[in-house]
């Protein structure tokens, strides 16, 4: 069983790669450690695809929208989960110059970025399964062209953790213990309301009160306990009181840690209906749904300090009969598509 050190230096090359992007340079990298038959799922609307046309299907179109593309990672966390599976995480932004339309978002000719949370399930030194949310209404936000509602929460460039060390080794005689405080946090959580109130979750036990809740764009940031459930846990829950996931069964999430870091990942790894009002503006449906969630958390001194989420929340939107992108080109169609010249500001 390989370390989380081992694991992480499998992707190293092709992060190096995607730091100062190239379409050679990437393609190279993806030969070499991607499976052609591996599974790629992405997040909506780019769907799932195999390896050997995951470039072509999605950093094609975002390498020709953004030239000067570039890959930060702020946190890589490897590890095994419950079934000795391979894992590492990654998050981080993709920056550049936003110069040409992608999926119909307008380009703005400055700087630009998207958050990723991305999963890579290895076997045998190979990446045979990816999982990707990419924050898709970040970059429509930064455009002034996403057409839902506004987020509750603050929007901002979500930063690196506190102590600056997502990057670093860490101490993995910590990662069961730091599992183990995440895993009785969501058993908690997963008690109200059917047990009891509030109250049930016993939230103090588990989050530091300066902690801080970063959640994908459409939702925002939550600061301490009281801004993470007025801007986002109140009326998640009052949407979606039924919510299910857990380690076993169709909704399955896995679990792995490195140190003080824990990630899940799962696809999708919650199940539940929408009954209520209130949560991204949305009526209630009464429908069935699933939602794709890639989480972080960083422990410090036995509570939860910062917590890194992105849902697919386009995936939720397309459930529920709601086309973002029909909307977003409707809320565009005054302005026009095309691109930017680059470098910003030539003539030529």
């Amino acid at each position: 069983m390989k370390s989380g050190v081992q694991l992480k230096s499998l992707l190293t090359p092709l992060r190096d790669a995607m730091a100062d992007f190239s379409s050679a340079g990437v393609r190279a990298m993806l030969g070499d450690l991607l499976s052609n038959t591996a599974t790629v799922r992405l997040s909506h609307p780019l769907g799932e695809t195999s390896g050997a046309e995951f470039y072509d299907c999605a950093y094609a179109p975002l390498f020709e929208a953004i030239p000067d593309l570039e890959r930060r990672d702020l946190i890589v966390v490897a590890g095994q989960d419950g079934d000795g599976v391979e894992w590492v995480g990654c998050m981080g932004h993709y920056l550049g110059t936003f110069t040409s339309p992608f999926l119909d978002i307008p380009p703005t000719g400055h700087i630009a970025h998207m958050r990723y949370h991305e999963f890579y399930r290895f076997n045998n030194n190979q990446i045979v399964e990816i999982q990707a949310i990419w924050d898709i209404p970040e970059l429509m936000m930064q455009a002034g062209a996403w057409p839902m509602s506004p987020s509750l929460g603050r929007e901002m460039f979500v930063p690196a953790p506190m102590t600056q060390d997502g990057l670093s080794d860490q101490d993995a005689q910590a990662s069961q213990a730091s599992t183990d405080l995440v895993i009785d946090m969501l058993t908690h959580l997963s008690r109200h309301p059917t047990e009891g109130g509030p109250e049930i979750m016993q939230a103090k036990r588990f989050w530091h009160p300066r902690m801080n809740w970063y959640g994908p764009a459409g939702i925002g940031t939550a600061r301490g306990l009281a801004g993470f459930r007025h801007w986002h846990q109140i009326p998640f829950l009052n949407a979606l009181p039924d919510r299910k996931g857990g380690t076993t069964g169709a909704q399955k999430s896995h679990f792995f840690a490195d140190g003080s870091y824990v990630a899940v990942t799962g696809w999708p790894n919650m199940e539940m209906t929408m009954s209520g009002d209130g949560w991204l503006g949305i009526a209630a449906a009464s429908q069935a749904i699933t939602m794709k969630s890639l989480d972080f958390w960083r422990i410090e001194g036995g509570l939860i300090r910062e917590n890194w989420v992105l849902v697919d929340l386009l995936d939720v939107y397309a459930q529920l009969g709601v086309d973002v992108f029909a909307r977003l080109r409707e809320f565009n169609k005054a302005r026009v598509l095309g691109s930017v010249a680059y470098p910003v500001g030539s003539s030529s």
